[in-house]
């Protein structure tokens, strides 16, 4: 393969190394940032044969080249530009500065939430193998595993104590991923945070109780009444005591003398920021996440498999925005508030527009004579059932449109039913075939049943629709000929 001439290519067809001001590569992608996207000529990309897709996402334009071939493709392409290596997170740095003010609002959440995200998917996925060994008839009728076998007991509760640890800890992972996005100290976001979960505290989980009881602790300082509540499994007051933090600290740099700067900087910071959580910030933020969890539980309470057929309709056209990225902050809040909210009902969303998606790619495979698009689809449509959607959604179904319409049409549907049966996920993972195991045990069969509603759904639309545009482009031949 002749990298250097694809380097060429690529470069002439997206308006050349002028219209370039960042270039790097991840494992399958060319990822760039581009002065004006609209000089790239698609059609030139799409007809390359090393091509395996287009899109554009977060001020970035992505060309999917594939494993190996990317590496190669990319040091040519360097070469030609004069552009020095970058690594992602500078191209994402250098795409934010084309954003608008929501998109890099979202790109904030997304920067604090996605590095956290494997200690909730490992929490999470724990708490679902707990469930598999104490919920009733899921196994064995009229038992769980842990009442069948009592010597399984120790077991199940030493899981659930690792189940929990990261939603009972969750706001010191935010304080510390939250301030270096702030651009503050995260260790002193870290130390933030254990102070918002201190065991002095009145545990979070149970202010509600003392709230109604009249129990709940304060400090008296100079007649001023400060509650000792704890912020366990809480996103929004860590999150704006975070900012405030990077505030302060960085402020406070700036005006201590250098002589006196580790030492006073970390005290005030803590004590100030610590002093606004607890009188102030903690106490309204806590009331807005309150009224936030509430509301999307009203709201998927109160329209029902309407609702989810609307959210499943548009959970793929979000994806294309990148909105989606917001979900991550709302989803870990019904996570960690899980004795209300019964767990997320996005995630197996998600999961139906994933699946849906593959579905419609798969279809395309059956129906498409182009060998190229079947090399592509075939392991986007696999890729996509796994909950990995990005080759199957911008290599194959946005780009012949068809197949996506079937997608979001299956994705409503499956979503509808889902929605019907309230099923809901107990953990983060991979929203596809393997979110079996994040999902409620007595909800399990009817996640299956979900899927498979969403992949028949977008199957038959897709190859309905595609037998239709075929027959367009016969015809259309057809008279050009005549």
């Amino acid at each position: 393969m002749n990298y250097l001439l694809i380097a060429e290519e690529i470069l002439k067809a997206i308006g050349g190394k002028e219209n370039v001001s960042a270039a790097a590569h991840c494992a399958t992608r060319l990822r760039l940032v581009l002065e004006d996207e609209s000089l790239v000529d698609t059609n030139v990309l799409e007809e390359m044969d090393v091509v395996k897709g287009t899109f554009s996402t977060g001020g970035q334009y992505q060309i999917i080249l594939g494993s190996g071939t990317v590496n190669e493709v990319y040091k040519e392409f360097t070469r030609l530009t004069n552009i020095e290596e970058m690594s992602t997170s500078d191209v994402k740095d250098a795409g934010s500065k084309k954003m608008n003010p929501l998109q890099r609002f979202v790109k904030m959440l997304s920067d604090i939430f996605v590095p956290i995200i494997p200690a909730i998917v490992a929490g999470g996925l724990l708490m679902g193998i707990n469930n598999l060994l104490t919920a009733q008839d899921l196994f064995i009728a009229g038992k769980s595993l842990v009442e069948a076998k009592p010597e399984l007991a120790d077991l199940a509760a030493l899981i659930n104590t690792f189940a929990n640890a990261a939603f009972v800890f969750l706001p010191i992972l935010i304080g510390f991923s939250a301030t270096k996005r702030f651009g503050g100290n995260q260790y002193l976001g870290a130390a933030l945070g254990m102070l918002m979960v201190h065991p002095d505290l009145l545990n979070g989980y149970g202010y509600g109780d003392a709230l109604l009881n009249g129990t709940i602790p304060v400090w008296n300082i100079l007649g001023l009444e400060i509650e000792k509540v704890g912020y366990q499994g809480s996103v929004l007051p860590v999150l704006a005591a975070s900012f405030i933090l990077a505030k302060i600290e960085n402020g406070l740099r700036k005006v201590i003398p250098s002589a006196l700067d580790n030492l006073l900087t970390p005290l005030l910071t803590i004590f100030v920021t610590g002093l606004l959580t607890f009188t102030a910030v903690g106490p309204i933020t806590r009331s807005a996440g309150n009224l936030l969890t509430d509301g999307l539980i009203w709201l998927y309470d109160t329209t029902g498999f309407i609702g989810g057929a609307i959210f499943g309709l548009l959970y793929a056209p979000i994806v294309i925005t990148g909105m989606h990225h917001s979900f991550i902050a709302v989803e870990t809040q019904l996570l960690a508030d899980m004795a209300k909210t019964g767990g997320s009902f996005i995630f197996v969303i998600a999961a139906m527009s994933n699946i849906a998606q593959g579905a419609s790619t798969l279809a395309v495979l059956l129906i498409t004579k182009n060998a190229k698009t079947k090399g592509v689809a075939s392991a986007a449509g696999i890729s996509a059932l796994l909950g990995i959607t990005e080759p199957a959604m911008f290599g194959v179904n946005l780009k012949l449109r068809f197949p996506f319409i079937g997608a979001i049409i299956g994705a409503a549907v499956g979503s509808a039913f889902v929605t019907l049966f309230k099923v809901k996920a107990v953990a983060l993972g991979a929203a596809g075939l393997p979110g079996i195991i994040s999902i409620k045990p007595g909800s399990i069969i009817s996640y299956t049943i979900g899927m498979a509603i969403a992949f028949a759904v977008a199957f038959a639309m897709t190859y309905v629709l595609g037998k239709r545009e075929e027959k367009k482009e016969k015809k259309k031949n057809g008279l050009k000929a005549a």
